[in-house]
């Protein structure tokens, strides 16, 4: 138990002192386990695990589906999300933001990364809330928001992850997090609407489309829809598993201060915004996400009903 506490201190004193945290775990395993074993058999393990986690086949998921959101990206598909939810979205009161949260969801569903939809979401969100006079804090704060989502609806890469090293079915994950996924896109844009409601002026009207500008917009991203039913489907019904396919609880931590990785991200892309003016955007969203962890928990059919049918 010493030895365990002191090498713990020891990893958060060399990686205070700039070391990567994967180097500093290696360098804190590998010493440990030779001053438990001797200095061959630890050179020998941490040989063998970096081998092993190198040849994992498995592994090969996550950079597949990182591909996959790439290719959607460069393809623009992230701005056809964006004004096919602003085309049914905008005219209420906060519209723009609830777009934000529905585009956000969109590109969750093919890109498995929060940050990847954080940072795409903040160039592609952010110009037209500042045209319609957002306030700041609502604007970054439901991209911040929003990008939680990349964890939680599948494909998600932190899911991949805890599958692999849990040893846990990663399609019957992938299911689980749908229903919860919707659950948390809901109450994201129900607190916008009720800030908005309390604060008017913090996220106005825009204009309303007519119903043709509207189905136009909603056919430009037929292309998202496929490939989500492609990908989850195939899965749901056992055509391939999630490694072929790509060929919560966590996303409270990404908007939470002191770390928050989705605001650093969402700062580093809209630099003339204090980072606390972010953070302070972000607090509906975070009520709306132990609201939604509340209701997981009371109803735990929510995450299994899905998974229960494979």
């Amino acid at each position: 138990m010493i030895l365990s506490l002191v090498g713990l201190a020891i990893l958060f004193l060399i990686c205070f002192l700039g070391v990567p945290l994967g180097y500093g775990m290696l360098i804190i395993g590998t010493v440990g386990f030779a001053y438990l074993r001797g200095p061959v058999p630890a050179m020998e393990m941490a040989g063998q695990q970096i081998v092993d986690l190198s040849m994992n086949y498995n592994f090969s998921t996550l950079p597949l589906f990182i591909l996959m959101g790439a290719f959607v990206h460069r393809a623009k598909l992230s701005d056809d999300l964006y004004e096919a939810a602003n085309a049914w979205l905008s005219h209420w009161r906060g519209g723009l933001a609830m777009t934000t949260i529905a585009a956000c969801a969109g590109f969750s569903a093919v890109s498995g990364s929060s940050l990847a939809t954080a940072a795409t979401m903040s160039k592609v969100a952010m110009p037209p809330m500042r045209k319609y006079k957002y306030h700041d804090s609502l604007a970054t704060g439901s991209i911040a928001a929003g990008g939680t989502l990349g964890i939680l609806i599948p494909p998600s890469v932190p899911m991949v992850i805890y599958g692999i090293l849990t040893n846990s079915d990663i399609g019957k994950l992938f299911m689980a997090g749908i229903l919860p996924g919707l659950l948390l896109v809901v109450l994201f844009i129900g607190s916008i609407a009720v800030l908005t409601a309390l604060r008017p002026n913090v996220g106005p009207r825009g204009p309303r489309s007519d119903w043709k500008t509207r189905l136009i917009a909603l056919g430009r991203v037929w292309g998202i829809l496929v490939l989500f039913t492609i990908v989850l489907g195939g899965i749901y019904f056992g055509i391939f598993t999630p490694t072929e396919a790509a060929g919560i609880v966590i996303e409270l931590g990404l908007i939470t201060p002191p770390i928050g990785m989705n605001v650093f991200v969402v700062k580093s892309a809209v630099k003339d915004v204090e980072l606390w003016t972010i953070f302070a955007g972000v607090w509906p969203f975070v009520a709306a996400g132990l609201v939604a962890l509340g209701l997981v928990i009371a109803f735990p059919e929510i995450a299994l009903w899905l998974p229960s049918k494979m």
